[in-house]
């Protein structure tokens, strides 16, 4: 027993009852989520379904995003590059402007001229040698050759270390190359000293 003395509080009715109002209010709201519950279980077996069943069944999209973008990367590739057989080849262009080929173009090399020859002009036929008899041998030649003589005789002048054949200026040097190569003398002189415009001296060795 307590000390404080009674009050309206501690004054319980006879005929009190319990009422459930919080059992009621849970089982009405507890009905309320079995449809939800119900509706999300049935969104997760089709899911599944369409995720695990369905790919092994074949049932799968023909063009996944995947094949999209390679389709979509490659058509400007080959847009962008033209083939290689329509490109026109450099030889093909230049065929077809009409430009000649190096191969048609003259050859801009000069050919060799060779020095006038002019047989009118007199030969002297000198013997540097100790045979006897080779001037007049070597002058039968130029006559045949077709040059008239001058003088034939023995060389009085300094030795001679070789057969040359002395010419006159740019004008003679035509008879000097054909006396030289008819003969077979190789050194060829151009010299003022001489009064005829061309002489053969033979030099030590001529045969």
């Amino acid at each position: 027993m307590t000390k404080f003395a009674r009050d309206e509080f501690d004054r319980v009715p006879q005929s009190s009852s319990r009422q459930g109002v919080h059992r009621l209010v849970a089982s009405a709201s507890r009905a309320a989520l079995w449809p939800v519950l119900l509706l999300g279980g049935i969104a997760l077996a089709v899911g599944l379904v369409a995720f695990l069943v369905l790919p092994k069944l074949g049932f799968t999209s023909s063009t996944t995003p995947q094949a999209v973008a390679t389709a979509g990367a490659s058509k400007p590739s080959a847009a962008a590059s033209p083939s290689a057989s329509s490109m026109p080849s450099p030889s093909s262009s230049v065929q077809a402007s009409g430009q000649p080929s190096p191969s048609d173009t003259p050859s801009s090399t000069p050919t060799p001229t060779t020095a006038p020859l002019d047989k009118t002009a007199v030969v002297a036929v000198y013997n540097g040698t100790t045979t006897g008899g080779l001037a007049a041998r070597v002058a039968g030649m130029v006559q045949g050759g077709g040059w008239p003589l001058s003088t034939v005789a023995n060389w009085g002048g300094m030795p001679q270390q070789t057969s040359s054949v002395f010419y006159k200026g740019a004008a003679q040097k035509g008879n000097a190359e054909a006396l030289g190569k008819l003969l077979g003398i190789s050194n060829l002189v151009d010299s003022a000293e001489f009064q005829q415009p061309v002489v053969v001296i033979l030099g030590p060795g001529y045969k």
